[in-house]
């Protein structure tokens, strides 16, 4: 009977380091970091305790400290701010299937299984009291004596990527693919199926039996047969 706590959170951990395998810090760095991304743990359960589970990891806001140092990132996320993926990723809020699919994780034990395995594993309390040594949390905390840093601040209203993007309200190309994107049934998931016309296409009409029909043209007499 002692065994069973203890297989318990064994099997507590197994679940938390599959998730960690799954997506790990570097991977959920970069997609909360990027606007058309951020929202994907909010639409997915299983993703949402992936992303959970490596925020309790402090590498994964190490990564995100050192990303939020250099200029280039924040001019990736504007980039990624003015994509027409932005469009995609908000409008998958209107598929009702999301909606679905949380419903049924709310009424699984596994859900919140896997999302207490992170809070239960000792291993992640042993990376946070080992964190003030870690080397990325030195090199961060000697980065404001690193002249490179200020330079690359300085020198980043210059960057070809930022000028670049003052640009792109200019190009016509920008609002050709956010229209495409709006008008595209495949952007609003289940909800895209009442703006295809091949839905309505597809259906038969009621009214076929109350309209006459035309009727059949007579066919074309045949060529005679060359001699």
């Amino acid at each position: 009977m002692k065994l069973a706590p203890l297989a318990s959170a064994l099997g507590l951990v197994a679940l938390s380091q599959v998730a960690l395998a799954q997506s790990g810090p570097e991977q959920t760095a970069a997609q909360l970091m990027d606007p058309a991304k951020v929202v994907q743990p909010m639409q997915d359960p299983k993703a949402a305790v992936q992303t959970m589970t490596n925020l309790m990891d402090p590498a994964t806001l190490m990564i995100m400290m050192q990303r939020g140092m250099d200029p280039a990132a924040y001019t990736r996320m504007l980039q990624s701010g003015m994509s027409p993926d932005i469009l995609r990723a908000y409008a998958g809020f209107m598929d009702p299937a999301m909606y679905t699919r949380w419903m049924a994780a709310a009424m699984d034990p596994n859900f919140y299984t896997a999302a207490m395995a992170p809070f239960l594993n000792p291993n992640m309390y042993m990376k946070w009291l080992a964190a003030p040594l870690d080397p990325r949390m030195l090199q961060m905390a000697m980065a404001p004596f690193n002249p490179n840093l200020y330079m690359n601040w300085a020198t980043a209203p210059l960057a070809p990527a930022n000028l670049n993007l003052m640009m792109a309200p200019l190009n016509p190309n920008l609002y050709s693919q956010w229209a495409a994107a709006a008008a595209n049934p495949a952007t609003y998931g289940a909800w895209g199926a009442f703006m295809n016309p091949a839905t309505y296409g597809a259906m038969p009409n009621p009214f076929a039996g109350f309209v006459p029909q035309a009727p059949a043209a007579p066919a074309a007499p045949a060529a005679p047969a060359a001699k």
